[in-house]
C-alpha cells in the first residue's frame, strides 16, 4: 500500500469513527475540512472504501431511513450506502493513532495526523509534534547551507523564492514550539487538560488543520451513491 493510500484510509477511518456517513458526506469532509486531501481525486475514495470493507474495518448499510431506501428505487436510482466503522476498524484506527514513527512527521502524513489530534492521547501528540519539529529543523539547516553555497550564483528572484521557503519552515517551527509548550503545560486546544484524548466538536466540521493560503474547495457534486 502506498503512503498516499495509507493516509486516505487513515482519514476515512477517523471520520467514520465520529459517525457513519455515506460516500458524498465523506468526500465533502475530505475535500473541505481536511485540506491535505484536496489533491486526491474523487475516483480514489470508493476503491479505498471497498478495500476497508473487504478488510472488515467498515460495513455497508442501506440509506439512513426506511423512507430513503424505499424512495430510491421509485425514483429510478440506487439507495445511498452508509459506511459504518466496525469494532475491528475502531481498534485498527486506534493502533494507527498510536504510531509515532518517522512517517508521522512527513508533510502530508503530519497534516492528516494533526487533524485527528483531538482523538489522540497527549503523550503521542507530544512525540509527533517533537518529531515534526526535529524534521523541520533539519530541513532548515540544509536549506541554509544550500543557500550559503549558491547565493552568489542565483538571481534576485530565485534568492527571494528560497528565502520565502525558509521563512515558511521557520513559521511552522515557531507554531510547533507553541503547541509543544501548551502540551507540556497540560493545555489542550480543546477539551480538558488530561492525558486522555480530548473531546472533539463534530458539529462544526472543524478538522484541526489550518487551511493553506490560496486553497479553495472544489464544487461539490450531487452524486451521493456508491457501488
Amino acid at each position: 500500500m502506498s503512503r498516499r493510500s495509507g493516509i486516505l484510509e487513515f482519514a476515512v477511518l477517523g471520520l467514520l469513527r465520529e459517525s457513519p456517513m455515506h460516500g458524498y458526506e465523506l468526500r465533502k469532509r475530505l475535500n473541505t475540512s481536511l485540506g491535505v486531501f484536496r489533491a486526491f481525486s474523487y475516483g480514489t475514495l470508493y476503491p479505498c472504501l471497498k478495500t476497508l470493507v473487504a478488510s472488515g474495518w467498515l460495513i455497508e448499510e442501506p440509506g439512513s431511513t426506511p423512507e430513503e431506501a424505499l424512495a430510491a428505487p421509485l425514483a429510478g436510482r440506487r439507495a445511498k450506502i452508509v459506511y459504518r466503522l466496525t469494532a475491528e476498524g475502531k481498534e485498527h484506527f486506534e493502533q494507527l493513532l498510536s504510531q509515532t514513527g518517522p512517517d508521522a512527521y512527513e508533510d502530508e502524513t503530519f497534516a492528516a495526523r494533526f487533524a485527528f489530534f483531538g482523538q489522540t492521547s497527549r503523550d503521542v501528540r507530544m512525540r509527533v509534534l517533537e518529531g515534526r519539529r526535529s524534521r523541520l529543523e533539519e530541513r532548515l539547516e540544509k536549506m541554509s547551507a544550500s543557500l550559503a553555497r549558491t547565493r552568489e550564483r542565483l538571481d534576485d528572484y530565485t534568492l527571494e523564492l528560497q528565502r520565502h521557503g525558509m521563512e515558511s519552515v521557520e513559521r511552522e517551527v515557531r507554531w510547533l514550539n507553541e503547541l509543544i509548550e501548551s502540551e507540556r503545560a497540560g493545555r489542550d486546544l480543546k477539551g480538558p487538560a488530561s492525558g486522555e484524548p480530548a473531546s472533539r466538536d463534530t458539529t462544526s466540521g472543524a478538522s484541526g488543520v489550518l487551511p493553506r493560503p490560496g486553497d479553495d474547495p472544489r464544487p461539490d457534486t450531487p452524486d451521493d451513491t456508491a457501488t
